[in-house]
């Protein structure tokens, strides 16, 4: 037992004084360790590292903190470190926050700033219908779920979701899913409670702008905004540079076509001048990026620029982003994607010529639509013909340009790649267009004109949630889950509140949605099926399918009482064409009766044009405790910063494998940091090696064509991304026309690249490690004899392997679409 600290006084939440108790904090430590593994937590050992943190006149709340904090930072040796920390930090804040979901709703409807002016945060409609339901929206609150989150999913809440009144967390988390639940069902409780337990339950979650702003008086729910230039003209380009500030300003994303502004050196009727190209206009919209900060000093701006890469100013767009070059030939703050026709790629692939145009000069002087305008065939034959008419600006090797785009991507992991005619021939909105671009995240794939400004809402399914150790995997679950979540986002649409009218417009006509999932890698894990093997990727395939059918089945009974949405008739649906279909493939499983919904289909219609659109989901992700997205993990080991300082932690699940194996202690620990989390080299069994391989360890063939399984189900299109070790430009191409072939939509999002690394670094980090003394705590005795250098040494190695796992993270994570 550690010394009681003499004359220390802690400060109570009345503001009373008492003397420090060191037993008082043990026992509130131990009430909160139920379930967890004793063999590490102990709450002893805790308390003596809390009570070393102490100073007179220290608060209980800050004690808390302290105590949390501290266990976060043991969480490096086991999971459930984590989850008592989170537990500690809940518990504090249920101190200080209203246990009356009404009553909070209440108080964020009456506030008043520090002029005393009413500055309401929560609706009065929603308020409203709060408090006539207050009973059992009350009583359907279920407050010990807050303590089911890890530390470090509530700290992303605390920081930014949950609602503040001056300065002051006034929501539980239980408090934010239900005001989003009444948010979007206001007037409906029945529809809010089910919402609210399937979130709560962490079973699905809306996207972030949802979790931010559902239920407040200006309720911008959607995360993905995309946009056409209006026109090649002052009031186009300036018109549409207006509706971006105004929707960067509501915390939307954006992607912009801007193939058909001119092109350098291009002639100008009204001045009898000549164009400055892309490159001047492109800075422009990187300033209002830069300048509109998404929700008052949260975040810049973010603007993907879509070009086709017949562009005469294709090759100045690709250096864009560069980081040597001519300032005023730069604009970093923009993000780039390359719209690809199938013509490129098979100019590319025999080595032929390609032409570059200027869209002022090379259309169809019958019909007035240019190369941006049209797809497949018809881009084709119009391309031929401008060829043949001389109207190119230039004519290069396509391999030319080819290797430019991938110095480019090698260099900044940009452009994206998507292939414009794969997106349009397998789009259920081809009836209304060509679709000039993606989103921001790549994922969204829909049609805008210069009067429409396309918009996409967005949820996630935690695929974790129905998984289970030694169980088959739920579908019947997901099903269900994926139905409510369907309901939900059609609802978004008519609730939403849209920054520009052209957004509203959009969205009222053809109503998309777009479902995403996260966790899919703790999915295999937790069924242990390694991600490269069959069974991993039929499991893939089988869900997307299941996710697929009842989205379908939900739009289609959505359809029957509220009727199909505008645009419907033409579309590939309303034909009996569906994803698959588009694809030319047929569902495997046998799992759901495909034919009898197509008939119910073709009776009712869908409320909805597309619906599946697996995004990116970095925020929500760690709030949930999930892995991102579809994707593999990147690592097995990361960088976790709290107050006590940086420090490494271990996959959960490799964590409890070896725990459970007995393979768990501090050589292991050693081992894996000093491989960069890496199990191959480690002497564990050989199932273990297969089923905790990151992303580096993963063929990329692999992730492309379970990405390609999946697409067949995915109406929109998917943010992939590909990981390469030692990338070069001939790896590169063909993970790119492997892409392309299999008919991707998106081909890439970023290209994450790394070197090998040096196996030789590993011996020196291993020896200076493995004389770390052993940390009191985790059930061994502090060391009094460790010599300091060995101390100082350790020391410094895992703080350089710190840095390096730092220096692995993504430069750019996706900020406009998190699901």
């Amino acid at each position: 037992m550690a010394e009681q600290k003499v004359g220390i006084h802690v400060v109570k939440r009345n503001g009373e004084h008492q003397e420090v108790k060191f037993d008082s904090i043990t026992k509130r430590i131990q009430s909160l360790c139920e379930g967890l593994d004793s063999r590490f937590v102990d709450p002893v050992p805790i308390t003596q590292k809390v009570v070393e943190g102490f100073y007179n006149g220290i608060s209980t709340t800050e004690i808390d903190s302290l105590a949390a904090e501290t266990c976060a930072y043991m969480s490096q040796k086991h999971p459930d470190f984590s989850i008592l920390a989170a537990r500690i930090a809940v518990s504090n804040l249920h101190k200080s926050t209203s246990d009356s979901f009404s009553e909070t709703c209440r108080s964020l409807r009456n506030y008043h700033d520090k002029q005393g002016r009413a500055a309401a945060l929560l609706s009065e409609e929603v308020c409203d219908f709060v408090l006539a339901n207050a009973e059992k929206l009350d009583a359907a609150m279920v407050y010990k779920r807050d303590f089911d989150y890890d530390f470090f999913g509530f700290k992303t809440l605390e920081k930014s979701y949950l609602l503040r009144v001056d300065n002051r967390i006034i929501e539980r988390p239980q408090h934010m899913i239900m005001r989003v639940a009444c948010g979007i069902h206001c007037g409906d409780a029945a529809a809010a409670m089910e919402t609210y337990d399937l979130m709560s339950r962490r079973m699905f979650t809306h996207a972030t702008p949802t979790l931010f702003n559902a239920g407040t008086p200006k309720p911008q729910m959607s995360s993905c905004f995309l946009l056409t230039m209006k026109e090649d003209s002052i009031d186009g380009i300036y018109d549409t540079l207006k509706e971006c500030a105004l929707i960067s300003k509501c915390a939307g994303g954006i992607g912009v076509a801007i193939s058909n502004v001119r092109a350098k050196g291009s002639y100008v009727r009204g001045t009898n001048g000549h164009s400055n190209g892309l490159v001047p206009m492109l800075r422009n919209f990187n300033e209002t990026a830069r300048y509109v900060d998404q929700g008052g000093g949260k975040r810049k701006g973010s603007f993907a620029m879509y070009l086709e890469p017949w562009h005469a100013d294709v090759f100045d767009f690709l250096e864009l982003r560069k980081n040597h070059g001519k300032e005023e030939q730069r604009a970093r703050d923009l993000f780039y994607a390359l719209w690809v026709p199938d013509l490129f790629m098979q100019r590319v692939k025999d080595n032929a010529d390609w032409t570059l145009f200027c869209p002022n000069t090379a259309y169809d002087t019958e019909t007035g639509k240019g190369l941006m305008d049209v797809y497949g065939e018809d881009f084709e034959k119009l391309y031929l013909q401008l060829e043949k008419d001389g109207k190119g600006n230039k004519t290069i090797k396509a391999q030319q340009l080819w290797l430019r785009i991938t110095e480019s991507q090698m260099e900044t992991g940009t452009p994206y790649m998507l292939y414009k005619d794969h997106a349009n021939r397998k789009s259920n909105q081809k009836n209304l267009g060509t679709i000039h671009c993606s989103n921001l995240c790549t994922e969204i794939i829909e049609y805008t004109s210069p009067d429409e400004v396309a918009v996409c809402n967005l949820a996630s399914i935690a695929l974790s949630a129905f998984a289970h150790d030694g169980q088959e995997f739920d579908f019947q679950g997901l099903y269900k889950v994926t139905k409510v979540a369907t309901k939900n986002l059609n609802k978004v649409i008519d609730r939403n509140y849209y920054p520009v009218e052209a957004a509203k417009r959009s969205n009222m006509r053809h109503r998309p949605i777009g479902l995403g999932v996260q966790g899919l890698a703790d999915a295999f894990m937790i069924l242990r099926l390694p991600f490269e093997s069959a069974a991993a990727k039929k499991l893939n395939e089988d869900i997307f399918e299941t996710i697929y059918f009842a989205a379908c089945e939900s739009s289609c009974e959505l359809a029957e009482v509220e009727g199909r949405y505008e645009t419907y008739e033409g579309s590939p649906a309303s034909k009996g064409q569906l994803q698959f279909d588009l694809w030319d493939r047929s569902p495997k499983s046998g799992r759901w009766d495909w034919a009898a919904l197509k008939a119910q289909i073709a009776t009712h219609g869908l409320r909805n044009s597309l619906l599946v659109a697996p995004m990116p989901t970095a925020s929500t992700a760690q709030i949930l405790g999930n892995n991102e997205s579809f994707e593999p993990y990147t690592q097995n080991l990361y960088v976790r910063r709290t107050l006590s300082g940086e420090f490494v932690t271990v996959n959960r699940h490799l964590l409890r494998d070896l725990i459970k194996r007995g393979l768990w202690d501090e050589d292991t620990r050693t081992q894996l940091i000093a491989h960069n989390g890496s199990v191959q080299n480690m002497d564990i069994p050989l199932e273990m090696k297969e089923l905790y391989k990151t992303v580096w360890e993963i063929s990329q063939r692999i992730v492309l064509d379970m990405a390609a399984d999946r697409g067949a189900y995915i109406d929109q299109s998917q943010s992939l991304n590909i990981h390469m070790v030692n990338v070069t430009s001939a790896k590169l191409s063909s993970m790119h026309f492997h892409g392309w072939q299999l008919g991707l939509k998106t081909g890439m999002y970023y290209l994450r690249t790394k070197a090998a690394v040096d196996a030789i670094k590993f011996t020196v980090a291993v020896d200076k490690l493995s004389k770390a003394p052993k940390e009191a705590g985790y059930g061994e005795k502090a060391s009094t004899s460790t010599a300091s250098g060995d101390t100082s040494s350790a020391a410094a190695a895992e703080k350089a392997a710190i840095e390096k796992l730092k220096a692995g993270e993504p430069k750019y994570a996706c900020v406009g679409c998190s699901a």
